[in-house]
């Protein structure tokens, strides 16, 4: 969600300047399509389309960043269907039958490994775990998935209009993903609002899930338990009442991305360059890393706008949950772990509060040198953290995987 508000900020300040270069090498290396698809490709190649990209080129680009990783890998669209059975929520807005897909990449591993799903978290997908694939492989079966309506899976109309309508179009989408894909018990992990989404699927579904790990989860306060003075001064000045309308509006900086059409590829790359290189608070991506995580976002954040419309719905300007995870944390039935960056700008006592109502095994992890995106800041203190949170699934020992030095658990 932080890069909502880099986007944002960065729209002022932009100087316009076609990445020619960016948007033909994506235009080579894109994915066989269709017949029909190509003809119409060929009449508008990308350097002259207004918003170059397309689901081809999410799935290239998707290619190309996980080429990083050396464990080999599968990557499907599993069948989700039309929607979940009784459900008066379709995953699009038509009155046909049409089936849609989840994109999911499932990497080898040893055969009696635990399974550990990844949920990527807002104006993301899947790629961003690269840093991560090839040391968690090595102890489970890692699946990766792309949310409905984000990354490489289906981008229906979003028909939502309520915060109860938009949770089930989340958690019922990853629940016929699991019945699709045959998984009975697996380990959860979501990050910021994939946490939130895999924390409201565990309390639906508590049987499927092992052990339920947050990393930096949105969504566990709510305005009221969280009173900000600083938010309350800024509502009442114009631009907070501006920005205030905006977030009403349902106005996504994806919006203001696709606006920028052949510049939107700079502007990623700023923010890329800026979060993850001179303003990283751990390890700075390589030079290849960021050109491709560029590549990677762009394409995944300019495509057709779907499941970016939830924001409204699950959160109040902000960012504060309107179906607050805090107030179900008596109803937790599965163990948790919490980590966080020590300068992750998710507040980590919003766990502590919630683990004071829960009755389940709860532990709450701290990575140095890490903000928000703890998985990419500091991979290793990550990969220590999710194997000390899995350790019953992994060893026999009960004191095997011990938290490194500098990795504290609250």
């Amino acid at each position: 969600m932080r890069i909502r508000l880099a986007l944002t900020r960065s729209i002022s300040s932009f100087t316009p300047k076609i990445m020619a270069d960016e948007i033909n090498a994506s235009a080579a290396t894109a994915s066989t399509t269709s017949t029909s698809s190509r003809k119409k490709n060929s009449l508008w190649p990308s350097v002259l389309r207004w918003i170059p990209s397309s689901t081809d080129h999410i799935i290239a680009a998707e290619k190309r960043l996980l080429s990083l990783v050396k464990t080999s890998y599968t990557q499907e669209k599993v069948n989700i269907g039309s929607g979940p059975p009784g459900s008066k929520v379709r995953w699009f807005r038509s009155a046909s039958n049409e089936s849609r897909f989840i994109n999911t990449v499932t990497f080898d591993s040893k055969e009696d490994a635990p399974t550990l799903v990844m949920v990527h978290g807002y104006a993301a997908a899947q790629g961003f775990f690269f840093r991560n694939f090839d040391a968690l492989t090595k102890h489970f079966r890692v699946i990766a998935i792309d949310q409905l309506g984000w990354g490489g899976s289906s981008r229906p109309d979003f028909t939502c209009k309520s915060t109860e309508e938009t949770e089930a179009w989340f958690i019922d989408s990853l629940e016929e993903w699991r019945k699709a894909k045959n998984l009975e018990k697996f380990v959860l992990l979501g990050h910021s609002f994939g946490g939130y989404v895999a924390a409201k699927y565990a309390l639906k579904h508590p049987e499927h899930v092992q052990h339920l790990i947050l990393v930096g989860p949105a969504g566990f306060t709510s305005e009221t338990e969280h009173k900000s003075e600083w938010l309350t001064k800024f509502r009442a000045t114009w631009k907070g009442a501006v920005m205030n309308h905006l977030w009403e509006s349902n106005f996504t900086p994806m919006k203001v991305l696709r606006g920028l059409g052949p510049w939107g590829p700079n502007l990623v790359r700023r923010y890329t360059s800026a979060r993850f290189g001179e303003y990283s608070t751990g390890d700075v991506l390589t030079e290849e890393e960021s050109r491709l995580l560029t590549d990677y976002i762009y394409h995944t954040l300019a495509a057709k706008g779907s499941g970016e419309l939830c924001l409204k719905y699950i959160f109040s300007f902000g960012a504060f949950a309107r179906s607050p995870l805090l107030q179900r944390a008596s109803e937790w039935k599965v163990p948790t772990t919490f980590i966080y960056g020590f300068q992750d700008w998710m507040d980590y006592h919003g766990a502590e509060g919630a683990r004071k109502d829960m009755t389940v095994p709860c532990e709450i992890i701290r990575v140095p040198k890490a903000g928000h995106f703890v998985f990419l800041d500091n991979a290793n203190g990550f990969h220590s953290a999710v194997l000390h949170a899995c350790r019953r699934f992994l060893s026999p020992d009960p004191n095997g995987y011990p938290l490194p030095e500098g990795v504290t658990s609250i």
